[in-house]
């Protein structure tokens, strides 16, 4: 039985988590929390996420939720992860963190702790972006700088960042591709008299409106043809089951940073 805490219980992706986690075999959840506050605070987790009573209570203390869980899943905003990390790192506890918007300073905190901690950090955990990370990759190795990039990216009202993380992570994996740098040839916004688009730039752009889970297209636009590749989500669980995953796959791995291709058995 792999017990699990829940970081982040009272969001979308925590109540998502804990209702799989309900009905999943060989799961139990281990604790949960939410931030100092929060109308959470007390109540039993499985009841906060509707699926019945868990036996958990959600908590504010991160050391306390973490106290009986084999690894631990983090779903909170940037400024709860330094925190997050430390708790973890106190306790001994594999973290899979899909917080995104964390910023450089966020990564380097994560590398740091993947010295003495196992840990999972990947901008989404559905396994069918991380196919189409490879099959962007490959694409973009393919075919020159004749070939103009752009990743639009489209999500609900209430995302925070933009661009999102997996279009970063996507627009990583053009770069990769052609062995640029990405923070040299990307272009997050355009208005104006801008001019001609530059010669392999990347180009990102973000659309935000109602209740979009998530979905993301690279296109590759030559002179004559255009390939495109796409992802859709229709659902959070996709993301959720992806982390759940991780979290098991996490328990068995030793100290070091991990992504959705480690846990995929994608990487050579």
């Amino acid at each position: 039985m792999t017990r699990i805490a829940i970081l982040g219980a009272s969001g979308r992706m925590g109540r998502t988590l804990i209702r799989l986690i309900g009905d999943a075999d060989g799961l139990t959840l281990a604790g949960a929390t939410a931030r100092p506050g929060s109308d959470a605070e007390g109540q039993d987790a499985g009841t906060l996420a509707g699926c019945g009573a868990l036996g958990v209570s959600v908590s504010t203390s991160v050391r306390s939720a973490l106290a009986g869980a084999d690894v631990a899943i983090d779903f909170t905003l940037p400024a709860g992860l330094p925190g997050n990390l430390e708790a973890a790192l106190t306790a001994g506890c594999p973290l899979v963190i899909g917080t995104t918007g964390i910023g450089a300073e966020g990564t380097s905190a994560i590398d740091a702790a993947a010295a003495s901690l196992p840990i999972v950090y990947a901008a989404n955990y559905s396994s069918g972006v991380t196919l189409l990370q490879q099959l962007v990759r490959t694409a973009a190795a393919a075919l020159d700088s004749d070939y103009d990039v752009e990743i639009v990216e489209a999500h609900h009202r209430h995302k925070r960042d933009a661009p999102s993380g997996t279009a970063r992570a996507l627009g990583q994996s053009v770069a990769e591709g052609r062995g640029v740098r990405l923070d040299d040839q990307a272009i997050y916004a355009r208005e104006g008299a801008t001019g001609e688009r530059p010669v392999g730039a990347i180009g990102f752009q973000a659309l935000r409106g109602g209740d979009i889970v998530g979905e993301h297209t690279v296109m590759l636009a030559g002179d004559g043809e255009r390939i495109e590749l796409t992802h859709r989500a229709g659902s959070r669980e996709t993301f959720a089951r992806g982390a759940l995953r991780a979290a098991r796959w996490l328990t068995a791995q030793p100290a070091g940073r991990y992504d959705m291709e480690d846990v995929l058995g994608l990487k050579g």
